[in-house]
This record gives structure tokens, sequence and C-alpha cells, in this order.
């Protein structure tokens, strides 16, 4: 039989153990459970975050869960996996937040997105801002979707750019596919982007192709075709 939080005694309660101890103390059912607060008729809620753990195998295959997907198992609802689901996301940005961080290459770019993009199914594209020096600024999405010649937003991109008073940019966006190596639609977004950066006096850094925890260059095309 399943017990309430308001049951269980002061000590053992998540909440009082995080202030007493440190989140560091909570197992990840604990963690869990302070964000869901409740469980639901017939199962409390540290049982509830227990069997969402065991479904998912563990705190990243939950993460990667999507809302509806959440929202439809017994005890949860819209708010519940709103909540989880927003949480992940945000714990997820932090990873990524380096504000002040040197875009040397790359690897720079692909480090600093690469958390941003956790748990993503469709084709996302980011713009990472700098200033002159190059310098990371903000890191804005703007598009969801295939990037091809047509689709790619050149407009939104640079506008987002210049609007953050950025000076250089890389934009990064991810193959839901699991493979990393750069489309001949990707390589020709890279020949738009940086002829159109150059018209408008920004420098593009480069464009980085993320697939899980690999990722790839996507570089211009030879002689701009």
């Amino acid at each position: 039989m399943s017990v309430p939080l308001a049951g269980l005694p002061g000590d053992q309660r998540p909440r009082e153990r995080l202030l007493a101890l440190g989140a560091h103390a909570l197992t990840d059912g604990e963690l869990l459970a302070l964000l869901l607060r409740e469980g639901n008729r017939g199962i409390g809620v540290i049982d509830l975050a227990h069997a969402l753990l065991a479904e998912y195998g563990g705190p990243a295959g939950l993460a990667a869960a999507r809302p509806e997907e959440l929202a439809g198992r017994t005890g949860m609802g819209v708010a519940k996996a709103s909540t989880v689901v927003a949480a992940f996301h945000l714990a997820a940005r932090a990873r990524g937040a380096a504000p002040g961080r040197v875009l040397a290459g790359a690897a720079d770019v692909a480090a600093v997105a690469s958390p941003l993009f956790t748990g993503a199914r469709v084709e996302l594209l980011l713009v990472l801002v700098c200033d002159a020096r190059h310098r990371l600024r903000h890191r804005v999405f703007v598009a969801q979707g295939a990037l091809d010649e047509v689709a790619v937003p050149v407009r939104e991109i640079l506008n987002t750019v210049l609007r953050h008073d950025g000076r250089a940019f890389a934009v990064v966006h991810n193959h839901p596919s699991g493979d990393p190596s750069p489309s001949y639609d990707d390589r020709r977004a890279s020949t738009v982007l940086g002829a159109a950066a150059g018209t408008v006096g920004l420098r593009f850094l480069g464009h980085v192709v993320l697939a899980g925890e690999r990722w790839s260059r996507a570089d211009p095309l030879p002689d701009g075709w």
C-alpha cells in the first residue's frame, strides 16, 4: 500500500530531506516526486515517480518523453506532464548556458548547443549570437522543420543577430535520424548564410549539424555552389 507524502515521517519526506541535506542526497525518484507534488487515486506520488523512471529507463529516457505521452499516462495529466518536461528543458538550458564563452571553432559551437537539443525529435534551427570577439551573448531557436535552400530563414536569422546587437553568429541544427553528416542542402544553407551575413556586416562563424552526441560541420559548397 502506497503512503502519501503527508503520511511519511518528517525526516523521510523529500522536501524536508532536500532542505536538510541538499538535493544531492535525494534519489531520482524523490526529486521527481517533488516535481509531481501529488499522486492520484490508488497510487502515491513516490510510487508514481518510480514507475515513470522505470518505464522510461531512468532520467535520460524520461527527459526525451513528449508531453502528450506523459499526460496520457495514468496518474499524470497535463499539469504534471508540463512540469516534468519544463524542468528537464530548463536543466538542459542551464547546462548549455555559457555567457561570455568564446566560440573558437565548431567544437565550441557543438558543446554549447548540444544540451539544448536534448530529446528533440524534429529538426530545430538554433542561432548562437556573439559579439565582435566571438563571445556568446544569446541562444535563440528560429525555425523548426527541414533545413533546405527554400526553408532556411536567412532574413529571420540575420534579424535575430542584429536585434541582439550581435556582430558574429553560428547556426546549429539537428538530424533526428541520428546521422550528423551534412546534406547538400545543409552545405548550401551555409553558403547562402555566409554570403548574406557579409552584406550586413556580420561574421558567419559556421554551421554545425548535431545528431545525439555526434556532430559535423556543414561547410559551404566549393566556389559558392
